[in-house]
């Protein structure tokens, strides 16, 4: 199956039973049926595009994409290229010192655009801060991302002008606020639903138990989206988790699944799915996109410094980009003229994104010594002083800097 709940979980026997008694043999049975189940190498995975781009039928969730357009699947794959390449701009500019730091999506991009066109305008998104695609699909600015990454803004966008909320850094936490903004939603009796994302690291936090704990109290009408890229940071899944993350749903009591990642028209027919139960009273869903992160946790990060070559080698074979061309191509829903002239509005969104940030002002780096106390304190006071000899170390013989 692909979507497990504890509404099939069989109750152990109890002490009182007792050897060769009728509840002794169903017990044997359903121990027999468990030990069956556990021959199983590999968790449930919904995929409805192979790596080479073929489109493989699944009973279960073929009916929420077999309507789409050859279109659809162009802007699919548009939302795409165009995403990575906007992210790919903002790590160079980065690295040119043009922003303090980045969090690349580079390799989620299906999960991303996939979940995020499942969403109707009047959804409700929460999430971190490596969500680049899901904001492109919700009409964000990919300048107004940058701007906060440069230290020139909070955000940069009105949340309920897009009904995306502003980025989180904090690890979790947003799990919780779109657990309150649905209960929010049910108490009003609106038709939309939430959706909160967060990756396989996240998953670790009390925040994200809590969040589970409420929703399925509540009956929330919410989505956990978690987007498993196989590392936090540098500590690998098997380490955050004993069992797949989908599974933890079932002690919360409601249903989890495992999508491929990397599969852009299975990310969309499971979260159409997922939203559908949410808008239709019948509470929250885990998602897990099982994919990979390509690059750095984030700019600060060095990979190479515990995980192999081989294995991005492998992940790279599964790219999402490369996928949905390859079904495009041999669909012949697309040809080249499609993809040269996405090329040229790719170099053109990078070229705008770059002379935006660079038109920016800098930050003021003393900002982050206001409004942490009303009426001010004599530590900060102490270390904005610190703060300003050590910039002030870095001007020229002339008093320039």
């Amino acid at each position: 199956m692909t979507v497990e709940s504890t509404a099939a979980r069989t109750p152990r026997r109890s002490a009182g039973t007792k050897a060769g008694t009728t509840g002794t043999k169903r017990t044997t049975s359903t121990t027999k049926k468990a030990v069956g189940a556990k021959k199983s190498t590999e968790p449930a995975l919904v995929q409805l595009l192979t790596p080479e781009g073929k489109r493989v039928k699944n009973a279960q969730f073929d009916g929420y994409v077999d309507g789409i357009t050859a279109e659809e699947l162009r802007g699919l794959y548009r939302d795409m290229v165009l995403t990575r390449r906007f992210d790919a701009e903002a790590t160079s500019l980065q690295r040119q010192g043009e922003l303090g730091l980045w969090a690349s999506l580079l390799g989620q991009e299906a999960a991303q655009i996939g979940s995020g066109r499942a969403l109707r305008d009047d959804d409700y998104v929460f999430p971190t801060y490596r969500e680049h695609g899901v904001a492109w699909c919700r009409g964000v600015d990919p300048a107004n991302l940058l701007g906060m990454f440069r230290g020139v803004n909070n955000g940069g966008w009105d949340p309920n002008g897009n009904n995306f909320h502003l980025y989180t850094i904090v690890i979790g936490s947003q799990t919780l606020h779109a657990t309150g903004y649905a209960m929010g939603v049910a108490k009003d009796g609106a038709d939309s639903a939430v959706i909160a994302y967060f990756g396989d690291g996240a998953s670790s936090q009390g925040d994200v138990a809590e969040a589970f704990t409420f929703s399925a109290v509540y009956n929330a009408p919410v989505v956990f989206f978690c987007q498993n890229n196989q590392w936090a940071i540098s500590e690998p899944t098997e380490k955050q988790s004993r069992v797949p993350l989908y599974q933890r749903a079932q002690g919360y009591g409601f249903p989890g699944v495992r999508v491929d990642g990397n599969d852009v028209l299975a990310n969309l027919a499971v979260t159409k799915w997922a939203l559908e139960r949410a808008r239709a009273g019948e509470g929250p869903t885990l998602v897990e996109a099982f994919t990979y992160r390509m690059g750095a946790h984030t700019t600060s990060d060095d990979p190479t410094r515990y995980r192999h070559d081989d294995e991005r080698a492998a992940w790279e074979a599964k790219d999402p980009i490369l996928r949905l061309r390859r079904h495009l191509e041999s669909a012949h829903h697309a040809d080249e003229g499609f993809f040269a002239e996405l090329e040229a509005e790719s170099e053109a969104l990078g070229k705008r994104v770059r002379e935006a940030v660079r038109a920016m002002p800098d930050p003021d780096h003393f900002a982050i010594f206001e409004n942490v106390y009303a009426d001010g304190h004599a530590l900060v006071d102490e270390e904005r002083a610190q703060f300003a000899a050590y910039q002030a170390s870095f001007a020229d013989e002339d008093g320039g800097k």
